[in-house]
Parts: structure tokens; sequence; C-alpha cells
């Protein structure tokens, strides 16, 4: 049935199947992305180190840049369901029990019962054993929803639970005996080996088919847009149904040779300024003398090319698949285009927001066109910008890419010429130029609304 729907689909969008989307932007003395050390991350290319900025970060920022957005009432998903990807689904559903009346002795213990039951694990410390092991990509309600079937099924549901853990106890203790066992064996020099290994003499019960349905329903992706936008895989639960995203996103990186500080940064003590500002004497002013705290930073600044791209196809699948007729899928899809697009233009990632304002950082350039197939354009920067270039790098990087796009455009049949949007003075009087000359071979926008097909 999926073949036939995809096919369906891809024969309504005649050609359309791909939007691809390139942007160049320059960031100065910024880190919105790190290493397991807190530095930069680089990456070799075209013989030289490029700074990085990985596609995960990319992706987060804008699928949490849309959810905000659509709860607030606001941008073109306003009204349509998002999803949230977190530890805490046991939280949220004994929060949600709590609200229907339910102690809280016996909401959080049955909301964790049920989902181990659907084979999700939870975590061996204090601060953990609240929380799955994985993180969930679900819609935000499914706390919600779930709480609402154990409460109406209350009884059979707490009956069940209890059972499963007193199985589970039993389970722990023979298995810690056994340990015993082995380590006494072992310890003991006189003793040929033997077999000490005992089983658990009380089976853990399986979830009820319906409370397991119940539950798989309930965290399904059904009709959460981020979701069928970038997709979900959860392997703790065979029978979960798992999404393939219809967003593909590149990591970003610098179109010239990697640039870096380790900035040194100092911190003051203001209770250390107020006694030496209030001082009497030299000598009490010189014991508050230096700073609080002292460290380093890396920053990194240059221009970034950065890549993504939309299967439509795939995205109305994915609604269907979520209960959408073909009619509500395809509203849902153009608005989730919409929004897509406005996020790549405008999201960022948020890491040292608040030190570098790179939160405040428009793009010098968006490309966006369709095709049959996606068009990644990264290796048109495999060469590195000579970043002392008249007009600087990001106005030589904008020239390679348009006159590679036109090129492209020119020699293959499975492209479209698209659409630019620009917000910078020096690449707008470059588009003036080519687009005079007759070089030009994408339409100019003057909104990122316009830079999705008409």
């Amino acid at each position: 049935m999926t073949i036939v729907r995809t096919s369906a689909v891809a024969e309504r969008l005649d050609g359309h199947q791909f939007l691809s989307l390139h942007a160049l932007e320059s960031l100065v003395a910024v880190l919105p992305v790190r290493d397991e050390n807190g530095m930069a991350k680089i990456i070799p290319f075209g013989g030289e180190t490029r700074n990085l900025i990985t596609s995960q970060a990319r992706r987060r920022a804008e699928r949490t840049l849309s959810r905000e957005k659509a709860n607030a009432g606001e941008g073109a998903l306003a009204g349509y369901t998002m999803g949230i990807r977190t530890r805490e689904w046991a939280l949220l559903t004994a929060e949600a029990l709590r609200g229907l009346g339910w102690e809280e002795q016996d909401a959080l213990p049955v909301a964790k019962a049920v989902l181990e039951g659907v084979g999700l694990k939870f975590g061996d410390k204090e601060r953990t054993r609240n929380l799955t092991k994985v993180l969930l990509f679900a819609p935000e309600d499914a706390g919600a929803k779930l709480a609402e079937y154990l409460a109406a099924n209350r009884d059979g549901v707490v009956s069940w639970a209890g059972e499963f853990e007193e199985a589970r106890k039993a389970a722990e203790t023979a298995k810690a005996r056994s340990k015993g066992k082995r380590r006494a064996a072992a310890a003991d020099e006189d003793t040929l080996p033997v077999e000490v290994e005992e089983a658990a003499d009380t089976a853990i019960p399986t979830l009820p088919k319906a409370v397991r349905a119940a539950v798989l329903a309930a965290l399904a992706p059904r009709d959460a847009i981020d979701i069928a936008l970038y997709g979900r895989f959860l392997a703790e639960i065979a029978d979960s149904p798992n999404v393939d995203g219809a967003v593909m996103t590149g990591p970003a990186f610098t179109v010239h040779a990697a640039a870096q500080i380790d900035d040194f940064y100092s911190a003051a003590d203001d209770s250390k300024i107020r006694r030496k500002a209030n001082a009497l004497d030299y000598l009490d002013a010189a014991d508050d003398a230096g700073a609080g705290m002292t460290g380093y930073q890396s920053l990194i600044s240059g221009t970034f090319y950065r890549y993504a791209a939309l299967d439509r196809v795939q995205l109305r699948v994915n609604l269907m698949a979520g209960g959408l007729s073909a009619e509500k899928a395809d509203e849902a899809a153009v608005a989730a285009e919409r929004q897509f697009v406005e996020a790549f233009v405008d999201a960022m990632p948020a890491a040292k927001k608040n030190t570098t304002a790179s939160t405040g950082s428009l793009p010098k350039l968006v490309l966006a066109f369709d095709g049959k197939r996606p068009f990644n354009y990264s290796a048109v920067f495999e060469d590195p910008i000579d970043e002392q270039a008249d007009g600087g790098a990001s106005l030589a990087a904008a020239t390679r890419l348009l006159k590679h796009h036109r090129l492209v455009t020119r020699k293959r049949s499975d492209i479209a010429g698209g659409r630019v949007l620009t917000y910078d003075l020096g690449i707008q009087d470059l588009l003036d130029e080519l687009a005079a000359q007759g070089a030009l071979a994408a339409a100019e926008a003057d909104t990122a609304e316009e830079l999705t097909a008409p």
C-alpha cells in the first residue's frame, strides 16, 4: 500500500519532489557547537582545515524554532500537532495521571511499569531512575493520551503493575543471589568449578495486549508535523512505527581555511571589587586584587556554506501514515514546507548565544530550487576561497555558487532555476549585475516565504 501511495504522490508533484536549499552565512566570534573538549569542531576538506557546524545542531535549532512558533499560535504550523524529544515520558504521564486524580505513589510506578512493559529501559542511577535510557521523539500530548487510557482502565492496570514490580524484584533478588554464589565459588580454591546460576522463580508478566496497543498508539508519530519532517528511529520497541524523515541536512563548513582563536577571559568577583572600592588601607585593597575567575574559550569566524533538502513525497507519505487524508496531508505539507524554509533561514544553534549574540545572524544568501532529485553543492567549495579576495569571502562564495547553479541548470533537465534571497548589499549588487547580463539562473525573492514553490 505504501508503494502505491508513494507513486501516486510522486506523480502528483510532477518532477518537483525535492526542494534543495543552500545558504551562505558569515559568523564572527561565535561557538555554535563544540567537541567533547569544548573546542570548535573542524573537518579537513580541499587540502585545508575548515570550521564545522554539525547537521545535528542545525536540525535541532530548526525543529525547536518551528515547535515554539507553532505552540505560540504563530507561523504556518499554528494549530498543528508537534512533537517533543525527551527521556521524561514516565514523568509526563505521571503528571497527567495526577491531574486525573491519581496519587503520586500510584501514578509514577504505573507509568514506568507500562513503558517498561513495551520494551523501554530506565536509568540505573538515582537521578536517572525515572528517565528512559534513550530519547523518545513522540507527539507532545503522548503522556496525556496514555494517562487517559490508564485512568479509564485503572483497576486492571494497577493490578498488573503490582505483579510486574513484585516479579521484577524477585528476579533481581535471584540474580544477585546467583552472582554472590559465583563469587564465592571463584574465591574457594579447593572447590572444583560448579554451575551456580539460578533462574528466577518468577517470570515477569507480559503487558496485556490492549494496554500495549494503547501505549504504542500514544507514542506513535500520528500527525506530529516535526516527526514527519525529521523522522524517528526507536529500536527499543520492535513494533513501534519508525519514520523515515523527509528532511536531509548537511553540516555547515567554512568556504575558506578555518579561522579560530582561544579567547582568554576573566570574570570579576563583585564582593572583592566592593571591598577594594571601600578599603581604607592600600594593603587591604591589595589583598583583593586579581580576577575572580579566568579561563579560555574557543571562538570561530568565517563564511559558512550549508545545505538541506526536503523530500515532498516522503513528507506527504509520513503525514498520511499518521492518519491524515491525502487532501489534509497536502495542506499540512505545504504549511510544513513554509515553516521549514523559514527555520532554515532564521534558526541558529543557541550555544554561547548570550556571549556571542550568534542567534541574531542572518544568512548572506539563500538559494532554493526544485528538482527530481536533491542537489548538494558542497563540492563547489573544495578549492578554498581566498579571504583576501576582492569584496571578501562571502561575495566570492556567492559568485561561485550562483555560477555553478547556472552551469548545472544548463546541463540538466531534472532541476529548476529556483529562487534566490539575499540580506547583503554587496550580494544584492551581484544579483543585479548577473540579472542584467542574463547570467542569473534563479528568480529573486524578497521574503523567505517566496523561496518555497509557487
